[in-house]
């Protein structure tokens, strides 16, 4: 387990001791996530674009993977009075299915709106059903949570079925998991080493989050081959979980014309689950933020007595005056009901029932009520029957899982091989560092020592990054020959690298004797054996699910990458010393410091070479999330060698 080290300079000549710079904050899904505000109209495109392409590239969706037939399978339709229910098997991708049920109305004299409801956390998923007269019935309707039994019995049935009397088409669609999604038979477990929450699988950035977010996609493209559905009036409504993927969807996918994300868009907790959580996708930024993405489209959210109960006075002013800044003031709203716990209840719908009537033009008298209804039992509802039989044997479990894993490794492979790959990877790893080079104006330097050493000048002092807070410990040795030509030092060891006690070492020695400075960070945890973990409140225990690197890596960047931030630092440095006027830079990465200067190179603003010491280094060959030079994503854009490629542009 990771522990903060403190790294003295061993140099016994030295006086000045440095030591690390203060930790870093470590942020968790119980942090707080306010709103980043911007000025007007266009901040906004610029910083929608920032988010839109985080949520793609924490779902492993950037770039986008192919979109394989559907082979979609519509069978087994259940007459009611005034609407259908047809259950629905389509592939995602090759094998792996996804199942629901659509909702249709019987009488429609025009093109009806789509409605796609992920449905959330809830027991039985798709299957929900309390029972008739049962306890937990009769007491949402004693609380004022529902008026009729069917709306108690069943609240995800219910607001399918009022959808299709409104003459919408529902399709109603289950997570991995639940219902008749049996392929994978749980989607909250701890790491392993093959399949969904392995180290390889976090390198390609496959994860079950990724997964439910492709599935919503290929939902829609499903709902959108129904006969008769508006494709300029598609919606997505969701609660918990579904909610989370409400969010994501209409964030990703622009075909959404209205969203009424339920119960998750808040400043506080961010969502528990593998399936709401995911690397890079919360990193200076918050589920506001994402239920932002729907603007200029209609957002609308509602709060309970849950993480979401403050978003009243904490995200939805943000968003109001988000929405304002478009000139679209009255297309966000929210329906606060903070008496009732987390939920999709009757006041709830009520509220999404008019969200839609409103924004899709429905024409419905309002205010609208629901209207009792048969709660479909899981016989009407299931899609494996006889003639659809379930799927076994190599098509479930671990062996499905990989079979998933191997075909979103192949989706990698094929874009590896594109004209557009080296661009997109550039832009991955700028996401993933997260962090611009710095301006010369955000950079200090305060020197500490200064001391004449015969032939060169060893300065010893504290660079910082005044934006962001952050000091970086540096060495930097002055040839009296110094013809204006600087490396960049990197080592996970710092300073002592560059001496043999209080003399240079032969590496070193060689570029002062070339008359070439040498720039020596001590970076940021120099000495830890592994990387931080964050949320000690989240308790995970051995093989517990919230051991996946994900509820580290999805709110703080990686280890290499604060060290990026640090390099990033040193050569805006080094670039402006009037001093010591610097001609080239070259940025050297020694002993495993190898990929930290492959990184530095290729998202750097500034053209600089690399020489790195790669001895065999590969990040596919890592075996642990806590590795020092650990990062999600790595060998999905490309490893090593497509770094080196970015490097030497």
């Amino acid at each position: 387990m990771f522990s903060r080290l403190i790294f003295l300079f061993s140099l016994t000549t030295l006086p000045f001791a440095t030591a690390q710079s203060p930790e870093r904050p470590m942020r968790d899904l119980n942090g707080y996530f306010p709103f980043t505000p911007v000025a007007d109209a266009k901040g906004w495109e610029t910083r929608k674009a920032e988010i839109e392409q985080r949520v793609a590239l924490g779902s492993g969706l950037f770039p986008m993977p192919e979109k394989t037939p559907l082979q979609a399978k519509v069978h087994g339709r259940v007459e009611r009075e005034d609407y259908t229910i047809d259950r629905v098997i389509f592939e995602s991708l090759p094998g792996h299915f996804v199942t629901g049920n659509l909702y249709l109305p019987k009488k429609t004299n025009a093109k009806m709106p789509g409605i796609l409801c992920p449905h959330g956390h809830w027991p039985d998923g798709r299957f929900m059903d309390l029972g008739a007269g049962t306890k937990a019935t009769l007491q949402q309707i004693e609380t004022g949570a529902e008026k009729l039994e069917s709306g108690a019995r069943s609240p995800l049935q219910a607001r399918c079925v009022q959808l299709a009397r409104m003459g919408c088409a529902v399709f109603h669609y289950d997570m991995i998991g639940y219902a008749d999604s049996l392929q994978f038979p749980e989607h909250r477990h701890g790491a392993g080493a093959e399949g969904f929450l392995s180290v390889q699988a976090d390198l390609r950035l496959q994860t079950y989050f990724g997964l439910h977010t492709w599935n919503s996609l290929r939902a829609l493209d499903f709902l959108l081959t129904v006969e008769g559905v508006d494709a300029e009036r598609m919606g997505c409504t969701g609660a918990s979980g579904g909610g989370t993927q409400t969010m994501m969807l209409t964030g990703l996918d622009a075909r959404i014309k209205a969203a009424f994300p339920c119960v998750m868009v808040s400043t506080a907790m961010q969502g528990g689950c593998t399936c709401e959580n995911t690397h890079y996708l919360r990193i200076g930024q918050g589920n506001v933020d994402i239920a932002a993405l729907t603007a200029p489209r209609p957002l609308g959210i509602t709060a309970a007595d849950d993480w979401t109960k403050e978003v009243e006075n904490k995200g939805l002013p943000e968003l109001k005056d988000l929405y304002a800044k478009l000139d679209v003031p009255g297309k966000v709203s929210a329906h606060i009901a903070t008496q009732f716990p987390h939920n999709y209840n009757l006041p709830s719908r009520l509220a999404m029932y008019a969200f839609f009537n409103e924004h899709f033009q429905l024409g419905l008298t309002e205010p609208i009520h629901e209207r009792e209804f048969v709660v479909s039992s899981k016989d009407d509802l299931t899609v494996w029957t006889s003639d659809h039989p379930k799927p076994s044997g190599e098509k479930v479990g671990l062996a499905h899982e990989k079979a998933v894993c191997a075909w979103f490794t192949a989706q990698d492979e094929k874009a590896q091989k594109t004209e557009a790959h080296l661009e997109q990877a550039r832009q991955a790893w700028k996401i993933i560092v997260g962090r611009q080079q710095p301006t010369a104006s955000e950079v200090s330097y305060e020197v500490l020592i200064k001391e004449d050493r015969g032939d060169y000048l060893l300065i010893e002092g504290m660079a910082q990054n005044i934006t962001a807070d952050e000091k970086v410990p540096a060495t930097f040795l002055y040839p009296k020959n110094w013809k204006g030509e600087a490396v960049l030092w990197l080592s996970l060891v710092g300073s002592v690298s560059i001496f043999d006690t209080t003399v240079p070492t032969p590496k070193a020695r060689e570029l002062l004797d070339q008359g070439i400075a040498i720039a020596c960070p001590t970076l940021y945890l120099t000495g830890a054996t592994e990387q931080p973990k964050a949320g000690d409140n989240l308790k995970a225990k051995p093989n517990e699910f919230r051991e996946f690197s994900g509820y580290t890596f999805g709110y703080n960047p990686t280890l290499l990458a604060r060290r990026v931030h640090d390099t990033l630092t040193m050569i805006t440095l080094m670039q402006n010393q009037p001093n010591y006027p610097v001609k080239n830079i070259e940025i050297r990465g020694m002993d495993s410091a190898a990929a930290l200067a492959l990184v530095t190179a290729a998202v750097s603003d500034s053209k600089i070479k690399v020489r790195a010491e790669l001895e065999g280094f590969r990040f596919a060959n890592l075996k642990s999330p806590w590795d020092v030079n650990f990062v999600p994503g790595a060998v999905k854009y490309g490893d090593v060698e497509t770094l080196l490629k970015l490097a030497n542009q």
